[in-house]
């Protein structure tokens, strides 16, 4: 790969801290060395205290193409778009942002678009599907924004703090008058998708995010936590024979949009674990 990293190569910074954790560089330069692709993510440990004094910089080297943007500043990099996506605005954060060739910034946010994908790439469909959302937060919204995108039918938000799932709930249906949405208890007896959106399962000892029991007969049954593989609430559910969806899942689907956001050769997530040596 280093061969491939001369004057002409353009770069995706891959912004956050801290970087011991990132595992975005580890899939997309491999994949961009099986293509000769002059092209490398940089990971790029940038606290939150300096982030106004660093950001607008980096866009001022003119090899850059963009940057992927992780904790802590999914949110505070809206402040410098000059355009964003329905899902940006849904969300109220962005993970990818675009370099324009005015010099301008567009930002999208792909986390939704890759837990959705992904469901996709298992032979799910999404269309009329009625979906409770455990988690009102970043990935949590921007997930409700992906299955409103992809023509769910209904929509059950639930998290402990009411007021952040009213405000998404509002958001949503802004955009997405269609789609019915309902917020309250964490009620999935009438659902047929289920998505832990919330930290529970990251530690040991976490409680459930709902009761196994509460899940209806053949829900399918997602989270968004990528530590550790498969979660107690996924092996549980599992165990129950529920269809199931690691965090990991919604990482590798999530790149192919990446991708053609930033106009590079698109691929498919099974190419990638193939080329990044990911089981």
């Amino acid at each position: 790969m280093t061969d491939l990293l001369d004057g002409t190569a353009r770069l995706i910074l891959h912004l956050g801290y801290p970087t011991e954790s990132f595992r975005a560089p580890l899939i997309y330069n491999p994949y961009f060395a099986s293509l000769n692709l002059k092209m490398a993510v940089i990971p790029m440990g940038l606290k939150a205290e300096d982030f106004d004094a660093v950001f607008p910089g980096l866009f001022r080297l003119t090899n850059v193409l963009g940057a992927l943007v992780t904790m802590p500043h999914k949110i505070r990099v809206r402040e410098w778009l000059a355009e964003a996506s329905p899902a940006v605005k849904i969300a109220g954060s962005c993970n990818a942002v675009l370099r324009r060739p005015d010099g301008s910034l567009a930002g999208d946010m792909f986390d939704g678009e890759g837990f959705v994908r992904a469901m996709l790439e298992k032979g799910e469909t999404i269309a009329d599907r009625r979906v409770l959302i455990l988690g009102a937060g970043g990935v949590g919204s921007a997930i409700a924004a992906a299955f409103a995108a992809h023509g769910a039918r209904f929509l059950r938000l639930h998290d402990p703090h009411a007021a952040a799932a009213g405000a998404l709930a509002e958001r949503l249906a802004m955009h997405y008058p269609a789609v019915a949405i309902e917020t309250g208890p964490a009620l999935a007896e009438d659902c047929d998708v289920v998505v832990n959106a919330t930290p529970l399962g990251m530690s040991p000892g976490d409680p459930m995010p709902i009761a196994i029991e509460s899940l209806p007969q053949g829900a399918f049954v997602g989270d968004v936590v990528m530590k550790g593989g498969k979660t107690a609430f996924l092996k549980a559910a599992e165990a129950r024979g529920h269809r199931i969806q690691l965090g990991i899942d919604m990482l590798y689907a999530q790149i192919p949009a990446y991708l053609a956001f930033f106009g590079l050769p698109v691929t498919d997530s099974a190419t990638l674990r193939r080329i990044s040596g990911a089981t």
